[in-house]
Formats: structure tokens, sequence, C-alpha cells
């Protein structure tokens, strides 16, 4: 989701967050003609699609946006796309689909950055005649839109907690541990992720759609991180002055990682607390290789778009809806827990396949 991924690569460390901030509204047009801000922009009769953005500078955003640019010249579509300023820019996403709407495209990929906020204006686009995707991230209620791809990230969420608590052994009763979330919002992927990890682990949810209301005394606590760098810097600093005995800490995203990796670091704890993420960008698999975070759950950005694309073509020429994964509310695009310290019972690939299939 997930989720700001912003970062430049480097070998063995970890993720450092772009400095650039997402223009809002950036249309970058497809490679048959291009658009703009939302103009056809010589895409001639081809149908539009759009693609809606957390922002444009994440990896995780730009890979998605590569694969949707892949399928809509395969397909023979016209790609205009935007971003927010940042994660959670719900009214540049709001404007974005005005602008779709205006350009009468034939179907809408979003990646919502507030799941609920978004609601009403995805419902002016289908009725306007629009088929209305989510990509990554799913909106609330889940079935506001035509079709949802995405990571399963309850069970991205579920792989890394039952991962850590096997790596734990018997510390895993007496863990501290650090929640790492995204923002305020409890946005439907913070939320999956978040208490998938804890259910893996052990720990009892309360109420699996609520971030921060279990009752376990192993919970140091939550804070958030805008699923960035700095953020993540930040909420771990804030973590450690409350309980400087942290030994696992949950991460939303590497980038986030990439934070608290550098706080433990400062405070000469890097080799004592394990962190555990989501993503399986190119980055955050180095950083499992070198040994910063022990294990991240893989997703595949690049699929959800081109599949999202291929459901928008099928749609423009005769209607069709895409269909659910079997027993899931919403298309599966696969999740593959990475790690180089494999647990039993925990099925997982090592960071050769995780850099194989990476992404950033």
């Amino acid at each position: 989701m997930n989720l700001s991924r912003s970062s430049s690569r480097r070998t063995t460390a970890l993720v450092s967050l772009s400095a650039a901030a997402a223009l809002a509204l950036a249309g970058c047009g497809g490679s048959s003609g291009g658009s703009s801000g939302g103009s056809s922009g010589g895409g001639g009769d081809k149908p539009i699609v759009g693609l809606i953005t957390k922002t444009d500078t994440n990896p995780f955003f730009v890979k998605m946006k590569e694969g949707a640019q892949q399928a809509a010249d395969k397909a023979g579509l016209t790609l205009q796309s935007f971003a927010g300023k940042q994660d959670g820019d719900n009214e540049a996403q709001v404007q974005a689909i005005e602008n779709l709407i205006s350009a009468g495209a034939k179907g809408i990929l979003i990646t919502p950055s507030d799941s609920k906020a978004i609601v009403p204006e995805i419902d002016k686009a289908k009725q306007a005649g629009m088929l209305v995707v989510a990509l990554d991230t799913p909106t609330d209620p889940a079935d506001a839109v035509d079709a949802t791809f995405a990571t399963d990230n309850f069970q991205a969420g579920l792989l890394i907690g039952q991962w850590a608590k096997s790596k734990l052994g018997a510390q895993a009763a007496s863990a501290k541990i650090a929640m790492l979330d995204l923002n305020a919002n409890q946005v439907s992927v913070d939320v999956q992720r978040d208490q998938g990890f804890l259910k893996g682990f052990g720990v009892d949810v309360a109420d699996q759609a609520k971030i921060g209301d279990e009752n376990d005394p192993r919970i140091v606590g939550h804070d958030v991180t805008d699923g960035a760098e700095e953020g993540g810097r930040t909420a771990m600093e804030n973590l450690l002055q409350k309980d400087p005995g942290i030994t696992l800490v949950y991460t939303i995203n590497e980038p986030a990682a990439a934070g608290a990796y550098q706080a433990l670091k400062a405070a000469g704890k890097d080799k004592s607390v394990t962190i555990v993420s989501v993503d399986g960008g190119c980055p955050g698999v180095q950083a499992v290789k070198a040994g910063q975070i022990g294990a991240t759950s893989q997703q595949y950005p690049l699929k959800m778009a081109q599949q999202g694309v291929d459901a928008v073509a099928a749609f423009a020429k005769d209607g069709t809806k895409p269909q659910t994964t079997a027993g899931k509310n919403f298309v599966d695009t696969g999740v593959t827990l990475i790690t180089d310290q494999a647990q039993p019972g925990v099925e997982s690939k090592d960071t050769a396949f995780g850099l194989q299939n990476c992404w950033g």
C-alpha cells in the first residue's frame, strides 16, 4: 500500500527518502500522444484510463505507473496519471477524478489516500459510466469500487507476525513491541497490516477493524510515520523514549523501517532489535539481505496496475467487469515473505528470490 515508499537504491543500506515532493495532480500521459493534468493531450480516439496514486515519487507507485503504461500501450488506451502531494492528500485525488470525468475516461485506477473520504467522488465517476478499480488500498466500504486489485494486506502482516514469533521463540512471551503505523486516518491497508501482524504474533487484537485497542502488555505503543523514512525515525525515537527496552519493531512499510533502523542504530540498539516490514522493494530486500530488516512481505505493484488496466480495457470493449479471487472480496495479486532466516512452519523465500522480483 500501500503507502509512501520514496527511496533511492543503495546496495546494503536501507532506503533513503527522496527530498523531492510529489506534484499535485501531476498528469503524465501515455506514450501514444501523452496527457497532462487530465486533458487527452493528443490521445486521439483511444479510450482514456486514469491512474491516481498517492504520490509520484514513491518507487511503489512509480512501478505501478510503469505497469499501467505498459498495459495501456498494449491495449491501445491513453493513460492519464495523477498523484497527490503526499500520502493522505485526498483533495488532490478528488480533483483528479473530476478531471477524468471531464475527459470522458472509460475507467479509473486509484490508490485511495483516504479510503472513506474519496467514496463520494468515486460514486460520481461510476454514475458517469466509468469502471473504478482500487489498487493496493481498498476503499471503505470495499464495494464502493467495481473491483480491487491488491495484496492481501492482512496476510502480509500475518506472515511477518508469525515469522517474528517463531524467531523470538521463548522470548516472544516477554517481547516489547513498537508499532510504527501509517497515520491517524486508520486507512484499510494500515489497519490490515497492523492487525495481521499482531494476530500472527499471538496478540488479541480486540476489534480487528481498529488499530490500537489491544490490551497486551507487550505493546509499548503505536506511533505514526506517514510511511516515510523521517517519520519512521521520529516514531522510533518517541517509542524508545517511552521504553528503551524495545525488542521488536513492526513497520507499515520499508521507508518507515529505514527510519526506525537509523534511530535504533543511533541508540546503539540495531543489533538487539528485530524489525519486520511490508513492501518488497529492492532497497528493502537489500536491507533484509544486510540483516537490517529481519523479514518483509513482498507485494507486486506492477502486476496490480497491469491487471487493473486490462480490466478497464475489457470494460471499454464490452462492459465486462472483473471477478474477485475465490473466497475473497478482491483480486489477490499475491504476497511472499522474504527472509534469509527461514522459520519452521512459516512459508518464505530468500533474498535471492526477493531481488529477482523486487521493484524500485
